[in-house]
């Protein structure tokens, strides 16, 4: 069974950067993708309101926070892809130090 996580960070308030941002997310990187997959994220989304963004990921059993974090920080190509991304980010008012994807909780759920 899946597993689902949503999660918020904000860009950078400035059209130019967000259109570049976006631009980017049409041509992600094969190495990004198959980091993404390897991990057990099985679907992963991203919605974007102003600068606003929303991630929704839907993982499979194999998939932890901390597993990704380690092997993305083994991973010279993603370490690229997040500096290069950075750029245009920036943490959300109340993340913590460090922190980029703030994990969100779930507040409502129509079905159950």
């Amino acid at each position: 069974m899946l597993q689902k996580y949503c999660l918020a960070l904000d860009l950078k308030d400035d059209p130019s950067r967000i259109q570049a941002y976006d631009e980017w997310h049409s041509k992600v990187w094969p190495e990004i993708l198959e980091s993404i997959r390897q991990s057990g994220i099985e679907e992963m989304e991203i919605f974007r309101a102003g600068n606003r963004l929303f991630m929704i990921m839907e993982v499979n059993e194999q998939f932890s926070f901390e597993a990704k974090a380690k092997a993305d920080g083994n991973n010279q190509k993603v370490q690229e892809w997040e500096n290069l991304m950075w750029q245009f980010q920036q943490a959300l008012p109340f993340a913590k130090q460090g922190e980029k994807w703030v994990l969100m909780n779930s507040i409502f759920k129509l079905s159950e």
